[in-house]
């Protein structure tokens, strides 16, 4: 089913209710594929009082180290974000989010990814997904626990997954053929690129700046197919043998 290939990544969680309570809320939509990464706490008979009935997502839960671990094999990756950010990034809404997870869940692996609860998620991980999104809470008071912004998105996607079955939106149920490359793809990609431009010097490596991360925000708003970063890889080797 199109709801098995749709990640729920909790990152270095504090509070095992929490990580339960996450658990619960994907169960109740649908949603069966839980990652932790890093955990800073132990999923225990708390977490399994707040699971519920969703014990089972619970005990299926993997855990890894990075986020990168939590979505290899992913062509989509979609982080939360609450703040503003010095540099923006390509940006959705809720119900767009649900409907891009379902969409692209229909060929592999999707991922949406949850921070800590008191500082999300940092700079540096929120530059490995393709999109952000943002709940569009209240702004006079926009206090959202992990649990309450799992269950909003996690039941944006079940709503776009039940459009999908009903073909009430055949933007949504007609799958995209568009072979988009895995994380670990756009990753060598990224790392091939900041050598290449250190290599060149255009990247002094005692002073980078912000290049990396603007070439990273660039490339995730123009999303390159596979075939179009095997492109650009073949491009860097040119480069590569042309200043030996």
């Amino acid at each position: 089913m199109i709801l098995d290939d749709v990640r729920i990544v909790l990152v270095n969680t504090s509070h095992s209710g929490n990580i339960g309570s996450a658990a619960r809320a994907m169960k109740t939509m649908g949603l069966s594929k839980l990652y932790l990464v890093d955990p800073a706490c132990e999923v225990d008979g708390h977490a399994s009082a707040l699971a519920a009935g969703a014990t089972d997502v619970l005990g299926n839960a993997v855990i890894v180290d990075t986020v990168a671990d939590a979505v290899a094999g992913c062509a989509l990756t979609i982080g939360t974000s609450a703040r503003s950010r010095t540099l923006s990034w390509p940006m959705v809404e809720p119900r767009e989010c649900g409907e891009k997870l379902i969409n692209e869940a229909q060929a592999g692996p999707v991922a949406l990814v949850f921070g800590r609860e008191n500082s999300g998620l940092t700079n540096e991980e929120l530059q490995q997904c393709n999109y952000h999104v943002c709940i569009p809470a209240n702004p006079e008071y926009s206090s959202l626990n992990l649990a309450m912004a799992v269950q909003t998105l996690c039941y944006e996607t079940r709503m776009a997954f039940l459009n999908h079955q009903k073909n009430e939106h055949p933007q949504v149920s007609e799958q995209d053929d568009t072979v988009y490359p895995k994380a670990k793809q756009t990753e060598l990609f990224y790392d091939h690129l900041e050598q290449t431009l250190t290599d060149t010097g255009f990247i002094i490596k005692q002073h980078p700046g912000l290049v990396m991360t603007k070439l990273r925000r660039m490339f995730n708003r123009a999303r390159p197919e596979e075939a179009e970063l095997n492109i650009l890889r073949g491009i860097l080797t040119s480069i590569n043998k042309s200043t030996k």
